[in-house]
C-alpha cells in the first residue's frame, strides 16, 4: 500500500473559491476514478493558504492506473481548464507505510 501526500499552495485570496470549485467539480471525479481519500486537509498554522489531499493505492501501478483513467476523463481535462492560475506552488511525495504503520483503511 503506498500513500500519495499532495500539498498544493493556492494563489492569495482564492482558498474558499477553490474550495466550493474542487467539491463541485473535482471531488466526484477523482473518487470515481482515484478511488481511496484518506484526507482533505487546509493548513491553520505554518505556511497558509495550502490543501493537502492524502489518497490511498496498493501499489504504484495501481495509482498509475488510477491516473490514466482520470485523466482520460473529458470532465477532469474541463475541470484542469477551469482551475488555471489557481495554485502558485504544488509538492507531490509517495509514501509507503512503516510494518508498525496503523491500518486505516
Amino acid at each position: 500500500m503506498i500513500f500519495e501526500h499532495r500539498t498544493y499552495t493556492v494563489a492569495h485570496g482564492q482558498m474558499e473559491t477553490y474550495l466550493a470549485r474542487y467539491e463541485k467539480h473535482a471531488l466526484p471525479l477523482q473518487l470515481k476514478h482515484l478511488g481511496r481519500l484518506l484526507g482533505f486537509f487546509v493548513s491553520e498554522i505554518g505556511p497558509l493558504n495550502q490543501v493537502v489531499h492524502i489518497w490511498v493505492y496498493d501499489s504504484l501501478a495501481d495509482r498509475e492506473q488510477r491516473r490514466i483513467a482520470l485523466d482520460a476523463d473529458p470532465a477532469w481535462t474541463a475541470f484542469k481548464e477551469i482551475n488555471r492560475g489557481t495554485f502558485v506552488q504544488q509538492d507531490v511525495k509517495i509514501l509507503r507505510g512503516t510494518r508498525f504503520n496503523p491500518k486505516l483503511i
